[in-house]
């Protein structure tokens, strides 16, 4: 799995966490949008965007991850950005944000955008500066667990899902926050089963708790409209996700026929 699919889901699923990274409150999530976006007629992609509602004049976020050296880091982000102002002419302003491991990744070239740089309009964050995991908020530590060594990640992740499932006032949905932990587990030992994971951490034991069943179920049966309209059939939604006939028939029965 590449890094930055892990990151594009985290901020997909959790985009508060972004926002605390760069220091904003994380409800700042609520008004935004996010997604990875291919300019249109060249080979370039954003990693990810932050849209703001259509009646906030609030700054569009470019979000770059880089994860290996790249001379040409400022020139590709600087020309994506360009590229995606002249396409879409949006009236907001905007603020790039590049996320990398340790500062000896940042080999980019930044001479020809220094103002900039200087004036903060793009910002960078290495994760490995942001201190001691145990002191962060949970997100933000989410994410350094990315980086951490191998031999360091276990507990790390043992003490993550610890507070995670300890936290009394979580503003981050727990099932979401335990499943990208694990994610991010299966990323950095290959060698181990999704299955051989969840029981090293404990996860098996969890997913068969009332909470998380319930969070799992909500999301399935959340999916049965959409499935619907792609042309499946009741039997073959249920058969999909593992659920009874009579729960997809029931959310069916209440589905609009257009959606």
């Amino acid at each position: 799995m590449k890094t930055d699919s892990i990151f594009y889901r985290l901020f997909q699923e959790l985009p508060s966490i972004f926002f605390e990274l760069i220091g904003n409150p994380p409800e700042t999530a609520n008004i935004y949008q996010f997604a990875s976006l291919e300019i249109k007629q060249t080979a370039f992609r954003i990693d990810g965007v932050f849209l703001p509602t259509p009646d906030k004049e609030i700054p569009i976020y470019f979000v770059e991850v880089q994860f290996q050296p790249d001379a040409d880091i400022y020139l590709r982000l600087i020309s994506e950005i360009s590229l995606y102002l002249r396409q879409n002419k949006p009236k907001n302003p905007w603020r790039g944000v590049v996320l990398y491991p340790s500062r000896d990744i940042d080999i980019g070239d930044k001479e020809h955008f220094l103002e900039l740089f200087d004036s903060q309009r793009i910002s960078i964050i290495y994760l490995d500066e942001l201190g001691e995991t145990t002191s962060l908020p949970l997100g933000i530590a989410t994410i350094k667990l990315v980086i951490e060594e191998s031999d360091t990640a276990i507990n790390t992740a043992k003490e993550l899902i610890n507070r995670t499932q300890q936290a009394d006032n979580l503003q981050l949905p727990q099932k979401q926050l335990l499943e990208l932990i694990e994610t991010i587990l299966v990323y950095k030992f290959p060698n181990m089963s999704r299955e051989e994971i969840e029981a090293m951490f404990g996860l098996s034991d969890l997913k068969q708790t009332r909470v998380y069943q319930e969070g799992r179920l909500e999301a399935k049966l959340e999916a049965i409209p959409k499935l619907l309209t792609l042309g499946l059939s009741v039997e073959q939604i249920a058969q999909a996700l593992d659920l009874d006939v009579s729960q997809v028939q029931q959310v069916a029965q209440q589905t609009p026929p257009n959606q």
